[in-house]
Order: C-alpha cells, then structure tokens, then sequence
C-alpha cells in the first residue's frame, strides 16, 4: 500500500512512500540475527572506486536471511514480519518448534502465527518450500535455486514470482519474472507464492535527498565534461555526442551491446531468452 505526501515542500510534493505500519508488526530487528556491514562506497580491495555514484549512505546492519532453509520436516511459525534495509522485500522472523530463530524471505500475505514448513513435499501454502518436481505446473514460486543445495539466488525482489511450466525427465521449465524460460534440476527447491511488498515499484522518490540515504550520488552527464574525461565531452555549448552510438567513459558501447559470453557453459540451460 502506497502512501502520499502531502505537498508541504517542493520535495515531498510528489514523495510517497510504501505505508510500514500497515504491513509491518515488528520495528526492531532480531539481535541475534544481525552482523555488520561496511560501506565500501564502491571501491576494491585498493581503494580505487570501480562502481561510480556510490557512498554517504545510512548506517544499516546486514539480517541473516536464510535463503536454503535446510531444516527439514520441522515446524517453523511465523513471529513477526519486518523491513530489511538491505533488499526490496519484507522479512520474517520463524521460529522452529525446537527454539531456533532464522529469518526468510516473506511471501505475500504471509500473517503472524502462520506455521510453515519445508520438506521434499509439502502442502501449497504460501511460504511453504519443497522440491520443484513436487510443484504442480501454473504454481507461482520465488526464491529459487539454481543447483541443489545452494540455496535460493533468483526471484527474491519485492513483487516478483516465476512460473512452473514443465517437469520433464530430471529438469523442470520455469518462466522467470524476466520472461525468460530456464532449465533446472528438479531435485531444487523453491518456496510457493509470490515475494512481498508488491507496492516497491509505485514508490516514488520525490527528491534527491532520499537517493543520498540509500547511498545514491550525483551523476554527471558525459557531454558536460571535456574530452579528456569522457567520449562524450567537449564543444562549445551544447553539443550532440558526435559519435554514431553513446559509449561508457572508456570507450565501450553503453546501449544494447550484448555482454554475456557466447560459451557460457549455464547457456545449455536457457530455453528462450528474455525478450
């Protein structure tokens, strides 16, 4: 659920802002579930920036999300759902019937007191996790895996779910939130239903400052610079770029060029790309 500012100052004229309260029933994050994070604003391991426009976020500490979810066959029941600064997705805080806390990845309209569990095969409850093999076709899914074992690593933004189509021989089809059809194993896992907090995308930002919390920093636009610092730069007033494609500060195609390798052993696995 979305909500509005009112138009007090020329920034939050047209702010708005997903509404917490009505979603949220927990303010304060798990202690024992918490490490910490360091911002590196971008830099490597030499301090040479490599990610442009990053840094002078808010402090955050980083959840201990589980997204393998390995204890099997043993009941976990929903305490709270919370925010998480570091993804677009609510949280929830389970607890297992022998006492162990964990976080995952909360499904839409997951509600406190839900019990969950994950097996080889288990009810289709939203938030419930199982083998893919198990999952009739139609079902919508999130947090999937890749290869057995290693946990959940696509579809876990806020809003998206992917789509199981076949299961054939020891590979299931699944349409990705991309559009993309993809092959996996069918001894997976993958949790039912569709991750939280759908309203993300309609938030609107509203100002610049809001950008500098999350650790967003100003761009430049390549033709205001000289030539010397960019392909794009320099003439007299405004210019068109000169060049037949726009390219990145080093020199590279930046629009439509196709990156990934053409011998990617993982390629065998894509049935139809994305359009």
């Amino acid at each position: 659920m979305i909500k509005h500012r009112k138009p007090t100052t020329p920034g939050r004229r047209k702010s708005s802002v997903v509404d917490y309260r009505a979603v949220l029933t927990k303010t304060t994050p798990e202690k024992s579930l918490l490490a910490p994070i360091t911002s590196m604003s971008g830099r490597n391991s030499r301090g040479v920036i490599t990610v442009r426009h990053k840094g002078g976020r808010n402090k955050r500490m980083y959840r201990l999300v589980d997204f393998k979810q390995k204890r099997l066959d043993i009941d976990a029941i929903v305490k709270s759902i919370e925010y998480d600064p570091n993804r677009s997705g609510f949280i929830a805080l389970i607890t297992y019937t022998d006492g162990i806390k964990s976080y995952i990845l909360a499904p839409s309209k997951l509600v406190v007191g839900q019990r969950l569990i994950f097996s080889k095969q288990t009810p289709l409850v939203s938030g419930n996790r199982l083998t893919i093999e198990h999952i009739p076709v139609g079902t919508d899914i999130y947090n999937l895996e890749l290869f057995p074992g290693k946990g959940g690593q696509i579809i876990r933004s806020a809003g998206s779910s992917g789509q199981v189509l076949a299961v054939e021989d020891n590979y299931a089809l699944v349409k990705l939130p991309s559009g993309e059809v993809r092959k996996v194993h069918k001894t997976v896992y993958a949790s039912i239903g569709r991750v939280s907090n759908e309203s993300h995308m309609l938030e609107n930002i509203g100002k610049a400052g809001r950008n500098r919390w999350r650790g967003v920093r100003p761009a430049v636009r390549g033709s205001a610079m000289n030539p010397v610092d960019h392909p794009h730069g320099g003439g007299e007033g405004k210019q068109p770029i000169g060049l037949k494609s726009p390219k990145t500060p080093w020199g590279k195609i930046a629009l439509g060029k196709k990156t990934r390798k053409k011998k990617k052993s993982s390629s065998k696995f894509i049935i139809s790309r994305r359009k």
